[in-house]
């Protein structure tokens, strides 16, 4: 089975920008849905971003016009740039990648943005 591993995470002020990677380690082409995930303490995982298989791409309304989901399949990874970063905008992030009732997960990277 493919395993995902996000890299990128960190502590950056307001304003900044962090750029995470999620690098699978087998073929994401087959994957309708590559997509990126929050959590934050106490509160439940919500999407951030989904890409699909033809590039179009989905954003939640709090980070739209600042995250920029992107997926490289002929290196089998996907991308999440983050800009004009705010406090609540931490989170653990994770990646998933979706295909025909399968759904898997990263172990999560860390965002904290401080103001």
């Amino acid at each position: 089975q493919v395993q995902l591993v996000e890299s990128g995470g960190g502590l950056v002020q307001s304003g900044g920008s962090l750029s995470l990677s999620c690098a699978a380690s087998g073929s994401i082409s087959s994957f309708n849905n590559l997509g990126w995930y929050r959590q934050a303490p106490q509160k439940q995982r919500e999407l951030v971003a989904v890409i699909l298989s033809g590039g179009t791409t989905r954003y939640a309304a709090p980070v739209k016009g600042r995250f920029t989901i992107s997926r490289d399949n002929a290196k089998n990874t996907m991308y999440l740039q983050m800009n004009s970063l705010k406090p609540e905008d931490t989170a653990v992030y994770y990646c998933n990648a979706y295909a025909s009732g399968t759904a898997i997960w990263g172990q999560g990277t860390q965002v904290t943005v401080y103001s």
